[in-house]
């Protein structure tokens, strides 16, 4: 089933007195339980799309459908109402609260959805332990927690709301390469068990994860790469998505 759908998506901003026009009538299909990775050059309009399909901005032109219901129309409270529901957000900083502690950080998110404090108690410790975090790290600050811990902390935080997909805006960003692949195991992981994961990133190691992989630039969509599943190892998966960055001119 189509998760997100749009028809003729465009954005433009008023720079100067002039119209920059940063997406351009993007036609676009993705399915629940994919794991979509836009890639392209600096200023192609990737994080712009991300924040449009995720109803963080406004589109100027065009439609964003959302499993079928309309959402690029939707009021400003009405799309705050949407994300809460329906998006979880990863980004290159984790933005957790450093008065409070990782378990805190997590619930509190939860608590702005729902009453039952109970359910979200229990689903906050059962993310956290599938994701490898003990008990002993939930009761510890963000300054007292290694990056890696803090991104995969931020990514039970996207989950606690049971979203129908995942945001992830260059995840591993601020990550050396021990703590960036334990953040990637973590979003493969849940895209396994059947999330959905829309990517932004520069990383090719990040890339690699997604079974769908997009270009854009320019403001359109130039190409894309279907990767299917990923195999930890799988070099010829690692030939394909260079071969098809090379073609598209990355």
């Amino acid at each position: 089933m189509a998760l997100i759908t749009t028809k003729k998506l465009s954005k433009a901003f008023s720079i100067g007195g002039r119209d920059q026009h940063v997406l351009k009538n993007l036609d676009l299909e993705i399915n629940e339980g994919d794991f979509t990775v836009i890639m392209g050059p600096s200023g192609a309009g990737k994080s712009t799309l991300m924040y449009a399909l995720s109803g963080m901005d406004k589109p100027t032109g065009g439609s964003i459908s959302f499993l079928g219901s309309e959402i690029s129309t939707l009021s400003n409270d009405a799309l705050a109402r949407f994300r809460r529901k329906n998006c979880g957000f990863v980004f290159q900083q984790m933005f957790l609260l450093d008065n409070m502690s990782i378990l805190d950080n997590i619930l509190a998110a939860g608590f702005l959805v729902s009453s039952d404090r109970g359910t979200i108690i229990a689903r906050a410790k059962q993310l956290l332990e599938s994701v490898g975090l003990t008990e002993q790290e939930w009761n510890k600050f963000p300054t007292q927690i290694s990056g890696g811990e803090a991104q995969r902390s931020s990514i039970v935080r996207a989950l606690i709301n049971k979203p129908a997909v995942v945001f992830a805006d260059e995840p591993t960003g601020a990550l050396n390469s021990t703590a960036g692949g334990a953040a990637l195991d973590t979003l493969t992981k849940v895209n396994n068990d059947g999330q959905s994961v829309i990517c932004v990133t520069h990383d090719l190691r990040t890339a690699r994860r997604g079974n769908r992989v997009l270009y854009i630039s320019d403001g359109t969509i130039g190409g894309e790469c279907n990767l299917g599943p990923y195999v930890s190892g799988d070099r010829d998966r690692h030939k394909k998505l260079a071969a098809f960055l090379d073609d598209m001119g990355w």
